[in-house]
């Protein structure tokens, strides 16, 4: 279940700063950014507050730097998560399962367009459905970070390389589970894997860090720096 931890500290949705541009792909808004020409595109799959996060959105734009064309759907279609509103409420009609589907319909109009390799990132909510997308080799490479929703049949059913990025103080996929699901992924010698947890961090922080935390900052940028290496090394 979805706990307090997934809504800790909203994103303040304001704009600027980014150096992309807001498309419709297949039937969804996505922020996109970086080389639209590239060969291998990678998707960021947002946690319950959606892909106008400006955090997320400097991410991707980072992500894009190394070459990737980098797109961030709206699976929510216009209606994130907002303070005060009871996430099990939200939840009802927007679970990560059911995006699935429209995660393969993003997938499928970036093969059209010529992309030949796709990695994904999912963060808290989105690691659900980047783990489905993995058990079905819809992608070429998992990266979960601090994933909600996602069991450790789920890890044992990837098909595909995949990486965890857990945090220390978690109680969605706390340092024990993660564990496990590195377990999974060691008896699974045909694929890649990489998992830390970053020591002091809570759940959410590569997206929704604070920045008077020195310390979630610092782990933040070094969990970024990990995600470019895990998608260098496998895409």
């Amino acid at each position: 279940m979805s706990g307090p931890e997934c809504c800790e500290n909203p994103p303040k949705l304001a704009s600027g700063g980014e150096s992309g541009d807001v498309l419709q792909i297949a039937s969804l808004n996505s922020y996109v950014s970086g080389n639209a020409d590239s060969k291998i595109a990678v998707l960021l799959i947002s946690d319950v507050y959606g892909y106008g996060a400006p955090k997320l959105r400097k991410l991707a734009d980072k992500v894009a730097s190394a070459g990737y064309y980098v797109v961030v759907p709206d699976f929510f279609h216009g209606d994130p998560l907002i303070p005060d509103t009871p996430i099990q409420d939200w939840l009802k009609n927007h679970g990560p399962v059911e995006a699935v589907e429209f995660a393969k319909s993003v997938i499928k109009a970036l093969k059209e367009k010529g992309v030949s390799k796709i990695g994904a990132a999912g963060f808290c909510w989105g690691a659900k459905v980047v783990v489905e997308l993995a058990k079905e080799a819809e992608i070429q490479v998992a990266a979960l970070l601090h994933p909600s929703f996602v069991t450790l049949d789920d890890l044992k059913g990837v098909k595909v390389s995949t990486g965890i990025f857990g945090a220390e103080i978690d109680r969605m996929s706390p340092p024990e589970v993660v564990k496990e699901f590195e377990l999974a992924l060691k008896a699974k010698p045909e694929i890649d894997h990489f998992v830390k947890i970053y020591n002091g961090v809570s759940h959410g922080w590569t997206v929704r860090w604070k920045d008077e935390d020195e310390i979630a900052v610092k782990c933040a940028k070094e969990a970024h720096e990990d995600l470019l290496a895990w998608f260098g090394k496998c895409l």
